[in-house]
């Protein structure tokens, strides 16, 4: 009888290892060296980061995604036992190594799509950290998950997977959905006109990257987050509540149809949800500083603010309609905020921008990944036609 040779570490592959995820990633990865083994990282255009995190652990294959930087003379420098590919696609052949157990997609914005198939596709674990990925393609890609391959790493859904952990999700009655509430949680509508970049990028509780931040700013990422959740947990929007909860130490809670309700608690670090995405089932040391709940003075719920926070109140039209319509909120949203960080549109007029695309959307069923990548392109090129003549 042969013997299978099984590594003794559990070998990762980091999409996107550039980013504020990625880097946490990689912190987790540096303090349980002894179980986890980074093999592969990908970035798009920070590549002397790509070439500094090669060496420090000692990567056999890198990726550059962007074309435009297949030239950076930093790339000259990598371990010479080290593999680079470069492309549009080149993600992707990093999930199809053999020497791949785990891929942490943590690629910002719908790109992240294709990378999350071919993960599924493999058959080996997904650590989905790229929420536009079900938005998105959670039609295409719900059916092909196996039992305990997706794990979220976002840490609201990685709160709900835990509270669901042994019980029956016929008996969940509800999921309440955790959030922040931005730096701008109590204004109203006409107060936010004047917001700026700098003002957006103030959260108040978590350290992101810009577009993420800016989503967090005008609710739109919990609005997103909650047709993950549909996709995720098999729930309908309805009876997904947004709950805003300013401390971030609740991080979703699921409430059963007898009453009860299981919350989860912790510091507000994403290490933690990563850790669990690359442990489970097992719990290793925590990669964060434990919270004393002894000195936490109060926590505080309240309801958001749909009219003054638009962009949640069309993330939940797209939920309910479904089909392609969440594939143009994202896009449009993706266009929208990278115009606003470049002052070339309006705080408010993210959401007059994605609503625009949204009306002019003849929505479809989802039929194929190809589908999507035409309906994603449109709303894009819809979204600079109404930038451009708005702002």
């Amino acid at each position: 009888m042969s013997v299978v040779d099984t590594p003794s570490r559990t070998r990762i592959a980091i999409l996107g290892c550039t980013g504020s995820i990625g880097t946490q990633a990689l912190d987790v990865c540096k303090q349980h060296s002894d179980k986890l083994e980074v093999v592969a990282l990908s970035a798009h255009s920070r590549t002397e980061n790509l070439v500094h995190f090669a060496h420090e652990f000692a990567v056999r294959h890198v990726a550059v995604t962007s074309e435009a930087h297949r030239g950076d003379a930093v790339l000259s420098e990598l371990p010479s036992a080290c593999e680079l590919h470069i492309g549009s696609r080149c993600a992707e052949e990093l999930v199809e190594l053999e020497d791949v157990d785990v891929v942490l997609v943590a690629i910002v914005g719908a790109a992240g799509l294709s990378a999350s198939h071919a993960v599924l596709k493999s058959g080996k674990r997904l650590a989905l950290a790229n929420k536009e990925s079900l938005v998105v393609g959670g039609d295409l890609l719900l059916p092909m998950v196996q039992p305990g391959q997706m794990l979220p790493v976002d840490s609201e859904h990685g709160a709900i997977f835990q509270c669901l952990l042994g019980e029956n999700p016929r008996e969940a009655h509800c999921i309440w959905l955790t959030c922040s509430g931005g730096p701008f949680y109590g204004r109203a509508l006409d107060e936010l006109a004047d917001v700026t970049r700098h003002d957006a990028l103030a959260h108040p509780t978590w350290n992101m990257g810009a577009k993420i931040t800016i989503d967090s700013a005008t609710l739109m990422n919990k609005g997103l987050e909650r047709i993950e959740a549909m996709h995720l947990f098999g729930m309908d929007i309805d009876r997904i509540k947004v709950l805003i909860q300013r401390e971030s130490k609740i991080h979703s809670m699921v409430e059963f149809e007898d009453g009860s309700v299981m919350a989860h608690l912790g510091a507000s670090d994403m290490r933690i949800p990563i850790q669990y995405a690359f442990s489970y089932p097992e719990r290793w040391s925590t990669p964060a500083p434990r919270v004393d709940f002894r000195e936490i003075a109060q926590l505080t719920f309240g309801a958001p603010d749909m009219e003054s926070f638009r962009c949640l109140k069309l993330a939940e039209i797209a939920g309910k309609q479904g089909g392609t319509l969440p594939c143009v909120l994202n896009a449009a949203n993706e266009v929208a905020v990278d115009a606003f960080l470049h002052d070339a549109c309006t705080f408010t007029g993210i959401a007059d921008v994605v609503e625009a695309c949204m009306d002019e959307h003849d929505c479809q069923k989802v039929v194929s990944f190809e589908q999507l990548a035409d309906v994603d392109a449109w709303a894009r090129e819809q979204a600079r036609g109404i930038i451009s003549s708005r702002f």
